[in-house]
């Protein structure tokens, strides 16, 4: 299998952005805006200059140019010519294969049409066949789903992800969401201001956060304390007050991580001792599904549709959320 290697360095605006990156299947890159992700990817194709190495199974790349390197780049939001149909967009990758992706991404009925008359979930098939058609070694794609509403976002990532195991390319995909990330990707890399915070398969990310950004951009509650004592369990005194207990060792002051699907909501106070309590006043209520995301004081929890209807948690007032000692993380600030 073709391997993507690269250990290279990017001069960018407010700061060097430097990589080093092993990529054999589909990696993702995740992190604010700003942070260089795009960037990256632009030295990869040749459109950005780049010191250092970029090497496919052993091939160097770093001085050849855009045209001379396999690679099939899904621009944000597309980048498709407006002016040309369906048909000559995809041909501008390459002819030879412009029928056979055609009806290989349901596109064959829309080749005469023009992609200001196509669907967001259109347009970006388009994208994916006119990069194809390159035949490309490696893939790259920017951003592929931020130009979707999130009905049509649902959809896609499932095909996109079935698409990419089809295709077992080197691929890395760079996204500001977490979540496309997770779904899409086999290794998931944290990037910030140009340097990687951890690299990790998405359980991973979320089991063991290397530090407080990579935890809330999983999707934690995150909690800020001193630790007060360290034996069978760490004890951390929150900013707020509170003593929570965690099964982490660690010292000085911490970010205590939680995610919501750990925390357990209740109107009367728990004093079961395995758990930690917080109280606090109801806030804000998000329903998805089955499932519903609930702000208790300083912490958000998932709780079930019906616990949400049993509780009452939608007319607000107090409650108080509980969650392990296990289930409660410890990183560094």
């Amino acid at each position: 299998m073709a391997a993507l290697a690269l250990d290279l360095s990017v001069p960018l605006r407010d700061f060097e952005l430097t990589v080093s990156l092993a990529v054999e299947r589909t990696t993702a890159l995740v992190g604010p805006s700003g942070a260089g992700k795009s960037s990256l990817l632009r030295a990869i194709a040749g459109l950005a200059k780049a010191h250092g190495r970029i090497e496919l199974d052993g091939e160097d790349w770093l001085g050849k140019r855009p045209e001379e390197r396999r690679v099939g780049l899904v621009f944000q939001e597309y980048a498709l010519f407006p002016h040309m149909t369906v048909r000559a967009n995809v041909g501008y990758g390459g002819r030879a294969r412009v029928d056979e992706l055609l009806e290989r991404f349901r596109i064959a009925d829309l080749a005469d049409a023009k992609p200001p008359q196509l669907s967001g979930g259109e347009r970006q098939r388009v994208a994916l066949a006119r990069a194809l058609a390159r035949d490309p070694a490696v893939l790259l794609l920017d951003e592929p789903l931020a130009a979707l509403d999130a009905h049509t976002k649902a959809e896609v990532r499932v095909e996109l992800y079935d698409l990419l195991h089809e295709l077992a390319l080197p691929t890395l995909l760079v996204t500001h969401d977490y979540e496309d990330a997770a779904a899409l990707a086999d290794e998931v890399g944290v990037l910030v201001a140009g340097r990687l915070r951890q690299l990790a398969t998405p359980s991973e990310l979320v089991a063991r956060p290397a530090d407080a950004f990579v935890a809330s951009l999983t999707g934690a509650n995150l909690l800020h304390g001193r630790v007060v004592r360290s034996d069978e369990l760490t004890e951390v005194e929150l900013d707020t007050g509170e003593r929570v207990f965690s099964t982490d060792s660690a010292h000085g002051r911490v970010g205590v991580v939680v995610y919501p699907w750990e925390i357990a909501v209740a109107r009367e106070r728990t004093h079961d001792s395995p758990l930690n309590v917080l109280g606090g006043e109801v806030g804000s209520v998000f329903t998805l599904g089955n499932r519903a995301r609930v702000r208790v004081g300083p912490v958000t929890a998932e709780v079930t549709a019906s616990s949400l209807a049993r509780l009452g948690l939608a007319g607000g007032g107090a409650a108080y959320a509980s969650f392990k000692a296990t289930g409660t993380r410890l990183v560094p600030l």
